[in-house]
């Protein structure tokens, strides 16, 4: 059981008396980071890297500290496997664009992807010619449960890389990544996760699900902006060129050449966000402190709770699979009110904060669910079952004046 009134004390804009339900977005950040964020400007503030000086080699303990803190989150082997980069997006795009790619190489992803995992791969399809296969969920789609089947026969020999997110960021739907890892090794390909919106909400093993990379960011699991962490399977380092170079990506330059560092100093070109990825690091502790599968429990509860007051409403139409087979967010429409009206009204009068639109998903909306856009409410490990009620009741407010 979370003791969620002890957690909010950790979060000051709470205290407004706001509402926040927009974590699939970003999730706030509680006091323990920020000071750990503070205690870097305050206290050793300086690059990290080659500085001797004391502030320098302090500063570069915490920002390496801090990438061991995700190699035992995401249970990796080593820090090698962890680049630190600034969000999920960037991760998926190094990837994307610095793998060798030929013509006739294919690429297989998911009607449900989010932006940042599909046209990184509409992309490639136009500029090196190779084969992009999207497959779509089962039937029914608006529940947007995909079928390891389906993948059994997008994926063959020429499938080089397989883009799947882990948990859709408008459905909240999980799928079946053991199932397609297989299928795709099977053939010799790649496997790329979106653990954006499940690294922060549930426990996740790399070396269970035996992905070959995995993109997520801090900013969603009680982190700063601007940090974020790209895994790269240690035996694939060397197939995946650095995509920027320059200042600490070498080992030696010469007038007409240059050989690069070791990983993950390859691929980390410049001054890193210092103080975000150690801010990153703390908020992994808030969370190990805190347990993921608490979290993950508090979550399913509040899900529950949620999906059974809006699918009870008239006018409500609510987007996604039951419960057991969703993480903490749903998504809906009021009748043929636009999203964002919805979103507005429930700030307004409720103070409310809700994500509305196409939610980066633009395939999903236009094929899914059919309409311009949606409502989006997700919780965290600080929502409370009395603040799910006030949303289901003021939805249903609005849901009888459009009904009368």
């Amino acid at each position: 059981m979370l003791n969620v009134q002890k957690i909010r004390k950790d979060f000051p804009i709470l205290e407004k008396g706001v509402i926040y339900l927009d974590n699939t977005a970003s999730s706030l950040t509680p006091e323990p980071v920020l000071q750990k964020m503070l205690e870097f400007y305050r206290q050793y503030r300086a690059n990290v890297g080659r500085g001797i000086h004391s502030l320098s080699q302090k500063a570069s303990a915490e920002y390496e500290l801090a990438r061991a803190k995700v190699v035992d989150f995401i249970n990796a082997k080593s820090e090698t496997e962890i680049i630190m980069t600034r969000n999920t997006t960037e991760g998926i795009n190094l990837v994307a664009n610095s793998l060798n790619w030929k013509k006739g190489d294919k690429i297989v992803t998911s009607l449900i992807e989010h932006h940042s995992n599909f046209i990184p791969w509409i992309r490639l399809k136009n500029k090196h010619s190779v084969d992009l296969e999207i497959v779509k969920p089962k039937e029914p789609i608006v529940h947007g449960l995909l079928d390891p089947a389906d993948f059994e026969r997008a994926i063959d020999d020429k499938t080089k890389l397989v883009a799947i997110t882990h948990v859709s960021n408008v459905l909240g739907t999980i799928t079946p990544l053991k199932e397609i890892t297989e299928i795709a090794h099977e053939h010799g390909a790649y496997v790329l996760v979106d653990g954006a919106q499940s690294v922060p909400h549930m426990k996740v093993d790399v070396r269970k699900i035996k992905c070959d990379f995995l993109a997520f960011s801090g900013h969603k699991m009680c982190g700063p902006t601007g940090s974020s962490a790209l895994y790269i399977r240690e035996e694939l380092i060397d197939e995946v060129e650095p995509l920027f170079v320059g200042g600490g990506t070498i080992s030696d330059v010469g007038l007409d050449y240059y050989t690069f560092e070791k990983s993950p100093m390859r691929f980390e070109a410049g001054t890193p966000s210092v103080a975000e990825a150690i801010g990153f690091g703390a908020a992994i502790d808030y969370l190990r402190e805190i347990g993921m599968e608490n979290i993950e429990r508090h979550e399913r509860e509040l899900t529950k709770q949620m999906y059974e007051g809006f699918t009870g409403l008239p006018k409500v139409e609510v987007y996604g699979p039951e419960p057991e087979c969703r993480i903490g967010l749903i998504a809906f429409n009021v009748g043929d009110l636009n999203s964002h009206d919805v979103a507005l009204a429930l700030d307004v009068s409720a103070n409310i904060m809700v994500r509305s639109g196409h939610h980066c998903a633009l395939p999903l909306t236009k094929n899914i669910i059919r309409k311009p856009g949606s409502v989006r409410a997700s919780v965290y490990l600080y929502n409370t079952r009395d603040e799910v009620d006030k949303l289901v009741s003021t939805v249903g407010e609005i849901a009888e004046t459009i009904a009368k």
